[in-house]
């Protein structure tokens, strides 16, 4: 069974050519012969008409006419009287050679059976002639078709042709017609290979263009420039490559942001889970605590003055520690839903840090730090304040309780053109790697046993972000020779004032 386009359409053409020359030929053997009788039958006719209308009484005249009809068409052209008398006749022994056409009379009794058929016919006919389709003669041995008609001075016309030179043709004729059919048909077999690879290669193009769309590749293209309509088929089939590479871009574009989509809920989720853990552990010792001192208050564990105080005051600085971390939840949450938009003001920012440290002089002396600010002393930024101050705040108290070694806290302010840097470093342990960024996750210690030696709740660096997030500004962290540097960008204000250097500061 054929199955490809090509070898369906080559044997289609094959099969119609054949079913036509075979079809011919049968109509040929069947119906030439017929067609070429009365062909002859036209003939005798015409040949009459116009012996009729040149003959009157005399052949003479005629003998050029009468021998180019005969030598022409074929016929035996016989002319006789009423009185049976034959006036001329085709046969060349019936004449007398190169005498008068009234000395060319038949041999006596030689043709009496032709000229009493001819008269007798002449007298039984109903018009003016009459065809008779087979005539035998008994001297040839053969048959004829014949045409009897009466001439316009009376004499009657004889003319016949015979009939196995009809079929003789005939068969000739579908001889060579089988011949010329099969040729036909070996030069239609060439013909429909050749056209019927040449008509099926857009077809083939296009199916190759297909199985590529089918594996995403939608490089290729129909690169025909026919106008029918395999050349629409073709541009359309380059149509839908290209929106099914534009539809299937988008597709993987959107499947790429729902899978980034879904990893960032699944972090969220995460971070959600481990926010609810790490405030319940934040939360779970002070409460313990209070709740164990409490109790001990209560029983008069302690009889004595000093240790009720002490009492009283671990419950206090619990409590207090309580009340930072809710403050310090609700700071970040207000600040990461947006509630909480940065009022702009100028302000400089190097007289704020001069502000937070002497805030932590007495921590800064207790603990023994040599605390110093670098780079500009007069720096205008546009922030709002009160946020870049607790951002400020947050580094420098994440700086003191971290600190050690040298026991060094600088703070570095750099002006650019759009952006002033504020850097505050700490020697001290360096941050492990792969903490750099985890840190500004919220509740994340790098002292994985969370202890509460700093005293810190683990939102301090949650809050930079969200506050630096807020402003669109750049922050971060680094591990630099001896310590750690924390750093922030804020806004230059776009003109620095020649006086009151500490305007945009709050009472």
């Amino acid at each position: 069974m054929i199955k490809s386009v090509r070898g369906k359409l080559f044997a289609g053409i094959v099969g119609l050519i054949a079913l036509f020359v075979l079809l011919s030929w049968a109509l040929n053997w069947g119906l030439l012969d017929r067609y070429y009788r009365s062909a002859k039958r036209g003939s005798l006719v015409n040949a009459y008409s116009r012996i009729r209308r040149l003959y009157e009484g005399d052949a003479g005249p005629l003998l050029l006419e009468l021998e180019t009809m005969e030598r022409r068409e074929g016929f035996h052209i016989v002319v006789v009287d009423p009185g049976l008398s034959i006036k001329y006749d085709t046969v060349p022994d019936r004449r007398a050679p190169g005498g008068p056409i009234s000395d060319r009379l038949p041999r006596p009794g030689s043709d009496r059976w032709l000229t009493e058929f001819i008269v007798r016919t002449a007298q039984d006919m109903e018009g003016d002639y009459v065809v008779l389709e087979a005539t035998p003669d008994e001297r040839l041995k053969t048959e004829f078709m014949s045409l009897v008609g009466l001439l316009s001075n009376g004499d009657y016309l004889f003319l016949r042709t015979p009939v196995p030179a009809i079929q003789e043709s005939a068969a000739t004729a579908n001889r060579f017609f089988l011949i010329s059919g099969s040729l036909m048909i070996a030069v239609g077999i060439a013909f429909a290979f050749v056209f019927a690879g040449w008509f099926t290669r857009p077809i083939l193009e296009m199916k190759a263009i297909a199985e590529r769309m089918a594996r995403l590749d939608f490089s290729s293209k129909y690169t025909g420039s026919s106008h029918d309509e395999i050349g629409a088929l073709g541009q359309s089939i380059n149509l839908m490559s290209g929106q099914l590479e534009r539809s299937i871009g988008e597709l993987v574009t959107a499947n790429e942001k729902l899978l980034e989509d879904i990893e960032r809920e699944r972090r969220i989720d995460d971070m959600r889970k481990e926010f609810i853990a790490s405030v319940s552990h934040e939360l779970k010792t002070p409460i313990a605590m209070i709740q164990g001192y409490a109790e001990g208050l209560k029983l008069n564990v302690n009889e004595d003055e000093e240790n009720r105080n002490f009492y009283c005051d671990v419950i206090t600085d619990e409590a207090a520690r309580m009340n930072r971390l809710v403050t310090q939840l609700l700071s970040l949450a207000r600040i990461e839903s947006g509630n909480a938009i940065p009022e702009i003001i100028c302000f400089d920012i190097a007289e704020m840090a001069r502000r937070v440290l002497r805030k932590s002089r007495l921590v800064l002396e207790e603990r023994g730090i040599d605390a110093s600010i670098e780079g500009e002393e007069h720096s205008l930024v546009s922030a709002d304040y009160d946020m870049i101050e607790q951002v400020l705040t947050n580094y420098i108290t994440n700086a003191v309780d971290h600190t050690s070694g040298d026991n060094k806290l600088r703070v570095r302010i750099d002006s650019g053109a759009d952006k002033v840097r504020v850097s505050v470093f700490n020697s001290g342990d360096p941050i492990p790697p792969e903490s750099i960024d985890s840190i500004w996750t919220s509740f994340y210690k790098t002292d994985k046993a969370r202890t509460r030696e700093h005293g810190g709740t683990g939102l301090g660096l949650s809050i930079v972000k969200a506050i630096q997030d807020a402003h669109g500004n750049a922050y971060g962290a680094a591990n630099v020779r001896g310590g750690v540097e924390f750093w922030f960008d804020v806004d230059a204000a776009p003109e620095a004032p020649e006086t009151d250097l500490d305007m945009g500061v709050p009472g």
